[in-house]
């Protein structure tokens, strides 16, 4: 048998060995792509306030292009709301008034739903329909809960690679659009 203060030495070893292992243990790895990778293509349902769109809105479409693709969870919701009310009241400077900067808002709300809520709202960005989730698998925004994605975003630059994420977009906080404005200024070119 170990004297007492050998067995103590002993335990103390191994809770430190156990917590070192427990600190050591791979962190989860962020949801989606990461700056640097290509971005994932996608082609859905779209509409903006002027009505639900005849042709499926792509990232291809906007090759050559900087692109904001922006999940959020549902139309009208509140943290929804204030996220594309502040693009819409911050659209000339922070998109550049839309001129060489594109936003995809994208949710599985019905391209219907999108339409509606963009008119009613005045709201001057592009929505996608993502219904089955597929964009949002591939960006790492879905599932968040039942029928819903979660608010992630990501600027795409003309070389379609992705070159800043924010993951989750937090909507009620100044500094999420003064960093996202940054990424915008360095990633498009517009000053």
């Amino acid at each position: 048998m170990f004297p007492t203060s050998v067995r103590r030495a002993g335990v103390l070893l191994l809770a430190a060995a156990s917590m070192a292992g427990a600190q050591a243990a791979p962190a989860q790895p962020e949801p989606g792509p990461k700056v640097g990778d290509v971005a994932p293509g996608f082609s859905l349902g779209g509409a903006t306030r002027e009505g639900v769109l005849k042709a499926p809105v792509s990232l291809a479409q906007f090759k050559g292009q900087t692109v904001v693709v922006a999940f959020f969870p549902k139309a009208r919701t509140t943290g929804c709301t204030a996220q594309m009310t502040t693009y819409r009241d911050q659209w000339a400077s922070l998109f550049n008034g839309g001129k060489g900067i594109h936003v995809i808002a994208i949710s599985m709300d019905a391209d219907t739903t999108q339409a509606n809520w963009a008119r009613e709202a005045n709201l001057p960005m592009t929505f996608a329909s993502d219904v089955k989730g597929d964009a949002g698998k591939a960006y790492g925004a879905y599932p968040w809960r039942e029928g819903m994605e979660n608010r992630l975003l990501f600027v795409v630059a003309p070389d379609g690679r992705i070159a800043y994420t924010a993951k989750p977009f937090k909507p009620l906080s100044a500094d999420a659009y003064t960093e996202l404005g940054a990424a915008l200024k360095k990633t498009s070119g517009v000053k």
